[in-house]
């Protein structure tokens, strides 16, 4: 009793896990609607190519079937070489027209499948890049984005997948409708058995889609995230090194191989499940098969009917029955992709904030920020990052942020930047809660530069500016680099602020260092010229006194904008108004670097630990 209690608990909790709170059901007929709005919504001819394929589709399936028909009624009722002459040609030139128009219906609809699911491809990674930044460090919502990735990536599933499975359900259904007045002169018993032994195996196939997809692949979307990281992590220059010198390629493939093991188990099991039902499916169409045969072989035999017919008949059987699977199997099918549609307008449909709309911030040089009693924990923890933060900031002042790695440094700058919204308390923008301020207008009054450096397959000097060449000042984006400590290294590229960096896209792309890569971000900064500058350990590939120089140079380029330095070394706390010491997720200590080294605490024994680092031939460079 005990054991089976365990396995019912484990399997709650493992049902619960499964659970993702953003998925929606929208049901097939509300995803029919959205794909085909959205199939119109890129290209207005799609209907009418659809419509094409829809009146061509039973002809070209039943034209010789019907044409055989009087073939052989002329051959066994001597109608005479005339008549089968006659017969020919005009069936030869219908089917020459039909050929042509299906030759056109199938060279202009491919395409269009594919341009459509580019488009919604391109509004899903808009989506991801433009929700709230906390979102991204959301399991629910990146295994929400996975599933929506799934859903656009070939072109068989998903969001193509039901586009495709639109077309080919129409044009089965007018096939059927065809076979049914067909056969519906044979015997109308034998249309029903047809028909209700095909709606069986939909009934199975059906059941078997759904099935898979909620204990099997619903459950890959962590999966995914896992498979594309490690493929990633092994093929990615920047960990190239680290796999060779410190011998990871064995422990990476082990880690691979489990990746792997786990979807060959989903797999496996997938193919258990479509084994069951391709036993019931052959069993059902033996069935019909002997069926159908029986009874048209004893309307011969009996003399109720002519060999013409019979012939039109098994062959009209073969292509309804056929095709009424078909359609049944296009409907299965659409119905699992749905289920995949599902997924894509989950992630669709998620208020990540992205489009969230507020009062612009006023076009100032004097900004004031204020933190009251704010306090963060990220989400799905209990700890606090930041407890508890009073804090104000003048126009103009520099701000210092210091800590040893883990004390809410970077934390802080993620939420004066609302990359984050405080959990409890607020922060104030010259007295407004920046909650109600627009976002991206928000954004606009900042220039971070971050500890990691992204460089995009972009030229020089479009990644200084991270605009387009027609919107790129080059010869402010030149001043920008050299400003920042660049100037040697564009003087030694082949083009200049115009060479292509990374080989992504270009062969001859050229890579920058770790100290380069700051520098260049540095740049993006000066570039920008917003009025409030954020350097967040930007400097930590530089030896100690390069990044006290590179502080010292760069305070003074910006002027008299509003700054905040963060870094666990104190090479920027000299020159600013103001020291913030981070302890644990707390402020321990507020003032300036005199009054923090008088007060001999926790700031003054890191400076003490470090001025070591600042010592030049002739004592400290900064002395106390």
């Amino acid at each position: 009793m005990k054991e089976n209690g365990d396995k019912k608990e484990k399997n709650d909790m493992q049902d619960k896990k499964e659970e993702n709170p953003l998925h929606k059901n929208y049901g097939i007929f509300s995803n029919i609607h959205y794909i085909l709005r959205n199939m119109i919504h890129v290209d207005r001819h799609f209907i009418i190519i659809m419509l094409i394929g829809f009146v061509t589709a039973p002809f070209m399936q039943y034209m010789w079937t019907v044409g055989s028909k009087y073939v052989i009624d002329a051959i066994t009722e001597g109608d005479g070489w005339r008549n089968l002459f006659d017969v020919v040609i005009v069936f030869g030139l219908v089917q020459i027209v039909l050929t042509l128009t299906n030759a056109y219906y199938n060279s202009h609809i491919w395409w269009r499948y594919i341009k459509v699911r580019m488009i919604m491809t391109q509004n899903k990674n808009l989506k991801v890049m433009r929700i709230n930044f906390e979102h991204l460090e959301n399991p629910d919502v990146m295994d929400c984005y996975a599933k929506a990735e799934q859903a656009v990536n070939n072109n068989n599933n998903g969001v193509e997948g039901m586009m495709r499975g639109i077309s080919e359900t129409l044009n089965c259904i007018s096939i059927v409708i065809v076979g049914i007045v067909i056969l519906g002169y044979m015997n109308l018993y034998i249309l029903l058995f047809i028909t209700a032994m095909s709606a069986l195996n939909f009934i199975f196939m059906n059941y078997t889609n759904k099935k898979t997809k909620k204990i099997i692949w619903d459950n890959m979307a962590s999966w995914n995230r896992k498979y594309y990281y490690m493929r990633d992590a092994a093929t990615d220059f920047a960990a190239a090194k680290d796999i060779r010198l410190l011998g990871l390629s064995g422990w990476l493939c082990a880690k691979f191989r489990g990746i792997m093991l786990e979807r060959y188990d989903a797999q496996r099991t997938n193919e258990k499940y479509w084994n069951i039902f391709a036993i019931i499916s052959s069993v059902n169409w033996l069935i019909l098969q002997v069926v159908i045969y029986a009874y048209l072989l004893s309307q011969v035999v009996g003399g109720k009917m002519t060999i013409g017919n019979f012939s039109l008949y098994l062959t009209s059987f073969a292509t309804f029955s056929s095709y009424v699977s078909e359609m049944l199997r296009n409907i299965s099918g659409l119905l699992a992709r749905s289920r995949e549609v599902d997924d894509f307008r989950s992630f669709a449909d998620f208020d990540g904030g992205g489009k969230e709309s507020g009062i612009l911030v006023p076009e100032s040089d004097e900004y004031e920020f204020e933190f009251k009693n704010v306090s963060f924990r990220y989400p799905k923890t209990d700890k606090y990052a930041l407890k508890n933060i009073n804090l104000t900031m003048k126009p103009g002042e520099r701000l210092a942020v210091v800590g040893l790695n883990g004390a809410g440094k970077t934390t802080f700058i993620k939420l004066l930047l609302r990359l984050y919204e405080p959990t409890e308390g607020k922060i104030l923008l010259n007295g407004v809660d920046v909650r109600q301020y627009d976002r991206d207008s928000y954004y606009k009054i900042f220039s971070p530069v971050f500890q990691s450096v992204e460089l995009f397959a972009f030229p020089m000097a479009e990644n200084v500016s991270m605009k387009t060449p027609e919107q790129t000042d080059m010869e402010r984006a030149g001043y920008c680099l050299c400003a920042a400590g660049l100037e040697e290294k564009l003087k030694n590229l082949p083009q200049g602020i115009h060479t292509e960096l990374l080989k992504v896209i270009y062969d001859d792309g050229v890579d920058l260092s770790g100290g380069e890569k700051q520098k260049l971000a540095l740049a993006r900064a000066l570039y920008k010229d917003a009025p409030v500058v954020i350097l967040d350990e930007p400097t930590a590939a530089l030896d100690a006194l390069a990044e006290s120089r590179l502080y010292e140079d760069f305070d003074k380029l910006i002027g008299g904008k509003t700054a905040v330095y963060i870094s666990h070394r104190l090479s920027s706390t000299q020159f600013c108004n103001h020291v913030a010491m981070f302890v644990d997720g707390k402020m321990m200590e507020y003032g300036t670097h005199k009054q923090l080294l008088e007060k001999g605490g926790e700031y003054a024994n890191m400076y003490n630990i470090q001025a070591q680092y600042y010592v030049k031939e002739g004592g400290l460079e900064h002395g106390c």
